[in-house]
C-alpha cells in the first residue's frame, strides 16, 4: 500500500518565528502523523480534499515538526495571522480542529508567541510591580474576599460587607463574576456606595484599599460602567474573560483606562477540565497576559476547586515570569515587552489553607478567600483579621496553632475549619 505523502509534517523543521503549539492528540482510526497531519492542514492553509492554489500559499501552511507519543507540536508562520487579533489567532489554532473525525480528543496545551506577535499587544498596564506600587504591599501576598452570598445582597448590605472586609485587614474586595446590575443591586449604585466604604476604610487603616468591580457586559454597556469606575476613583475594574469574549477584554485593555485589569476566569472548566480534550488553563493564562489583564486567577491546588498544585505552580511561572522553560505540558516562552500578571488564588480558601499557598505559591498572589472570612463565626471583620493573622504567621515561620494562643481571631477560624 502506498504511504499518503503528509505534506505538514516536516520533523527536520526548526521554528524560527512562529506560533508555536503543543498539542495532546489521540488519532481517530489512524496513525498520529496523519491525524497530526490533518490538524496543521485544517488550522492553516489546507483542507480535506486537494484544491489548486497558487506556490504561494504553500509556503504560508503550518509545520508539524515534533511528534513524541501523543504529544505534538505545530510551528505555525506569524504571517497566518492579524498580529493584534486574539479572536482571529485562536479561530486557527482552536476552531474546527475539536471537532473532526480525524481525532478522538485533541487538547490544546500551550501555546508560544514569537516576539513578532508580542510586539502587536500591550500587555499588563501595571503588572506585579504596578499592582505592588498602587497597593503599597511590597513583600507578602495581597489578602482578598469575595463578597458572601455571592448575589443576593442589597447594595447597603455589600458596601457593609466591603467595609468590614477592609478594616479587617483585606487588600482586596472582589465582586462575584454573577454580579452584575440586578434590580437588587444596581451597579452605580454599588460602586458609588462600595467605593465610599473604601475611602472610610483606608482614612481609618492607613492602608490602600481596592475593590475589583465587576464591569461584566455588552461591549459598550461594559465601557460605559469602567468609564463611571475611572470617573470615580476606582482602582480596579473586573472582567469575566471567557463569557464576555477575547474580543471584550482587548477592547476594555485598548480603551487605556487609568485602573487595572482582573481577570476572572468563570466558564475555564468547560475548555480545561477534561485532561485529553479541549484547552488548557495554560492556553487561557497566555492569552490574558497578552492582551493585558494586570491579575488571574489561577487556582489554590487545596480548597474546593479543581487543579493539583503542580500544575497551578507551571500556570503561576507561566504569568510572573518574563522567561519560562519548557516542562511536558508547557513550551518555553519569553515574553519580551509583555509585563507580568498577577496570581490569584481563590476557591474554598481558609485561614488554615495559607501556609501551603505560601510554601507552594510564594509571596506574589493573592490569597482570596470568600466564605472562608465571611462565614466566621465572629462575623466578616474577625474573619479578615484571622486571614491577614494566618499572613504573618506564615510569613514569620510561626505555627498557625502557636500564633492563635495570641490572635483570638485566628483561633476561632481553626476550630471552625478543622483540617
Amino acid at each position: 500500500m502506498k504511504e499518503k505523502k503528509l505534506y505538514f509534517v516536516n520533523l527536520k523543521y526548526k521554528p524560527k518565528n512562529d506560533l508555536v503549539c503543543l498539542f495532546k492528540i489521540s488519532p481517530n482510526k489512524m496513525s498520529m502523523a496523519e491525524a497530526a497531519n490533518t490538524v496543521a492542514l485544517e488550522s492553516s492553509v489546507g483542507t480535506w480534499t486537494k484544491v489548486s492554489g497558487q506556490e504561494y500559499v504553500e509556503k504560508l501552511r503550518a509545520k508539524v515538526f515534533s511528534i513524541k507519543g501523543n504529544y505534538v507540536k505545530i510551528a505555525y508562520p506569524e504571517a497566518l495571522f492579524e498580529r493584534d487579533n486574539v479572536p482571529n489567532i485562536l479561530s486557527s489554532i482552536a476552531g474546527n480542529i475539536f471537532g473532526m473525525k480525524a481525532v478522538k480528543t485533541i487538547r490544546l496545551e500551550d501555546a508560544s508567541f514569537p516576539k513578532s506577535i508580542l510586539n502587536g499587544f500591550k500587555g499588563p498596564k501595571y503588572g506585579i510591580g504596578g499592582i505592588r506600587k498602587m497597593m503599597r504591599v511590597s513583600n507578602r501576598p495581597l489578602v482578598g474576599t469575595i463578597i458572601k452570598p455571592k448575589i443576593g445582597l442589597n447594595t447597603e448590605h455589600h458596601s457593609e460587607s466591603a467595609y468590614e472586609s477592609w478594616i479587617g485587614g483585606c487588600d482586596i474586595v472582589k465582586d462575584d463574576e454573577n454580579l452584575a446590575s440586578q434590580k437588587f443591586n444596581m451597579f452605580e449604585n454599588r460602586l458609588t456606595k462600595t467605593l465610599e466604604m473604601a475611602d472610610k476604610a483606608e482614612s481609618e487603616t492607613g492602608e490602600r484599599k481596592g475593590y475589583f468591580v465587576n464591569v461584566t457586559a455588552e461591549t459598550k454597556e461594559m465601557i460605559k460602567r469602567a468609564q463611571l469606575v475611572e470617573n470615580q476613583g476606582g482602582k480596579f475594574v473586573m472582567i469575566d474573560i471567557l463569557t464576555a469574549g477575547w474580543a471584550a477584554v482587548q477592547t476594555l485593555r485598548e480603551a487605556n483606562f487609568k485602573m487595572a485589569i482582573h481577570a476572572h476566569r468563570a466558564m475555564h472548566a468547560a475548555l480545561d477540565r477534561n485532561p485529553e480534550h479541549g484547552m488548557a488553563m495554560m492556553v487561557i493564562a497566555d492569552f490574558a497576559r497578552v492582551i493585558g489583564v494586570d491579575t488571574l486567577h489561577i487556582g489554590t491546588g487545596i480548597g474546593k476547586l479543581e487543579g493539583d498544585i503542580k500544575t497551578i505552580k507551571e500556570l503561576q511561572e507561566e504569568i510572573e515570569k518574563m522567561k519560562v522553560a519548557e516542562t511536558k505540558k508547557r513550551l518555553a516562552q519569553k515574553w519580551a515587552n509583555i509585563k507580568p500578571v498577577l496570581g490569584v488564588s481563590s476557591g474554598g480558601l481558609h485561614p488554615r489553607y495559607v501556609p501551603f499557598l505560601i510554601k507552594n505559591l510564594g509571596k506574589d498572589l493573592v490569597i482570596q478567600a470568600g466564605g472562608g472570612i465571611h462565614g466566621h463565626p465572629f462575623g466578616t471583620e474577625a474573619g479578615a483579621r484571622a486571614m491577614r493573622q494566618a499572613v504573618d504567621a506564615s510569613l514569620n515561620k510561626i505555627p498557625l496553632e502557636e500564633y492563635a494562643k495570641t490572635h483570638v481571631e485566628l483561633e476561632e477560624a481553626l476550630r471552625v475549619w478543622r483540617k
